[in-house]
Order: C-alpha cells, then sequence, then structure tokens
C-alpha cells in the first residue's frame, strides 16, 4: 500500500534517470483513511530519516495541511505535531493513481494500493 512513509522513500530507477528523481509526485490520487496505532517512540525514531520537503509537499498533494513547511528541531516537537505526522505517514493511503518521475516523467501507476514500480527491460539501468 502507498502511504506517505514509503513514499517518502521511493525514487525514479529509469536507466539515465539519475537526477532530479525524487520526491515522485501524485497525480489523480484517491486516497482513503485508515486508522493506525499511534507509536511515539516509533515517530521519533523514523524523524531523521525524513525528507520534511519531500513529505509536506506529497502531504499537501493529497490534500493534507497539517505539518509545517519547515522541519522541527527534534526536541520541539510537542504531541499535537507527534499527531499530525503519524496522520500523514501511517493513515493516509493512496488506493490508486500514479506517481511521475519530475526528471524523466515515467509514470509508476498505483492499484488497489500497490505501487506498480517494475519497469520495462529497456528502461532498466
Amino acid at each position: 500500500m502507498v502511504r506517505l512513509i514509503t513514499h517518502n522513500l521511493l525514487a525514479c530507477h529509469v536507466k539515465g534517470c539519475n537526477s532530479n528523481n525524487f520526491p515522485l509526485a501524485f497525480d489523480g490520487p484517491q486516497i482513503e483513511i485508515r486508522e493506525a496505532e499511534f507509536n511515539s517512540d516509533f515517530l521519533m525514531g523514523f524523524f531523521p530519516k525524513i525528507e520534511w520537503s519531500a513529505l509536506v509537499n506529497a502531504s499537501r498533494q493529497l490534500g493534507d495541511q497539517s505539518l509545517p513547511e519547515q522541519q522541527p528541531d527534534a526536541e520541539n516537537i510537542d504531541d499535537a505535531l507527534l499527531k499530525a505526522l503519524h496522520h500523514v505517514l501511517l493513515e493516509i493511503h493512496v488506493e490508486n493513481g500514479k506517481m511521475i518521475c519530475p526528471n524523466c516523467s515515467h509514470i509508476y501507476p498505483i492499484s488497489n494500493g500497490i505501487p506498480n514500480m517494475l519497469l520495462a527491460e529497456h528502461e532498466i539501468a
């Protein structure tokens, strides 16, 4: 399933697409909100690994405005921000749509929550 925790790690790997291949842009996303168990320790452990601007932009593409533009320092994270981060990373599911590489415009379709990241033989580096 495509959640923003996964999306924040995906980049295009088409042959020759070596720069500006992250983050993938959403096109025509159909989302579903599914509750997930809140775990602040997990979120704080994952926080340093987040590409913040990519996460914020992706969440905005999906209609969520809850995260601040600038990444806060880890010591300045309060419960409200942790809950917003939890919602964005773990509860927003992209069920259908596309992800598009900003560099080469390769399209990665999403169907039933599963992204097709497979490349044709001629696209493999």
